[in-house]
């Protein structure tokens, strides 16, 4: 009998310990090399590294627009690495902003292994050097977040001031995007969180939540959840074209729609 109960004890470890690695490989997709960089494509910025309260040595590009308006802080999402959002910082830098895009833990040129916590802890960094060695007023600061990153954006609009939060293709919950996409899995298992649709309840800056209605990745209906719980100001912004490329897809109403809602502050 107690043989039995050891036997199913082992087990039922290992299947936990493998949901968990399964989980984690889900949910991160970090790439090491960096394949572009601002000046390939004639914009000026500055490779900088920061580190966070827990020790982690990130990488980031501080790229300054000639005519600034804002300064966006930029989460990016769970795949590859700040070389790959190139385009949408040049259509951000286009429109008069600053960006200051960083890569999380395990991405890029950054040290560390990738993690919810980690990722919160990271953006903090972000934050606090703009702040504290840039000398970027908070009122000056607008958090862009897309994808998995838009719940990094959300957790720290949370608890540091800035001027507004924008979301781009944000899931409401990694429960509810593993209900869209894994039905068969129990949700109870699940240890990450990424619990925008709780979070943005508490953040009452002016926020622009934008989506794909075409989206492949994230479910459009996380969307409309995102914007019916979050308070006033906000905005929802509904793009047409994939998870990936739908600021490209749409890329005149994607512009246009950031550039009324900067207007608008």
């Amino acid at each position: 009998m107690i043989r039995h109960i050891i036997f199913i004890s082992v087990i039922l470890v290992f299947l936990l310990g493998y949901f968990r690695y399964f989980e984690h490989r889900s949910l991160y997709f970090p790439t090491k090399e960096i394949e572009f960089l601002p000046s390939n494509i004639g914009l000026s910025y500055e490779d900088v590294y920061l580190e966070t309260a827990d020790g982690v040595r990130l990488n980031a590009w501080f790229v300054p627009s000639k005519t600034s308006r804002y300064t966006f802080l930029f989460c990016h999402g769970n795949g590859g690495n700040i070389s790959h959002r190139i385009e949408k910082i040049l259509i951000l830098n286009q429109l008069g902003l600053d960006v200051f895009i960083f890569d999380y833990r395990g991405y890029g040129r950054s040290s560390g292994r990738p993690s919810e916590k980690g990722f919160y802890k990271d953006a903090e960094a972000a934050y606090h050097y703009l702040v504290s060695e840039r000398k970027v007023s908070p009122d000056s600061i607008i958090l862009y977040g897309e994808s998995l990153g838009a719940a990094v954006a959300i957790d720290l609009a949370r608890i540091e001031g800035v001027k507004a939060l924008i979301t781009e293709a944000s899931l409401s919950s990694t429960k509810d995007v593993s209900r869209a996409i894994y039905p068969f899995l129990p949700t109870f298992l699940i240890s990450s969180k990424f619990d925008s649709a709780g979070k943005i309840k508490d953040v009452n800056i002016p926020k622009l939540i934008i989506h794909s209605k075409n989206d492949e990745i994230i479910p459009f209906s996380q969307s409309i959840k995102l914007f019916e719980v979050s308070p006033w100001p906000k905005k929802h912004l509904v793009l047409i074209g994939s998870h990936n490329t739908c600021f490209l897809d749409s890329k005149d109403l994607y512009v246009s729609g950031i550039n009324d809602f900067l207007k608008g502050l």
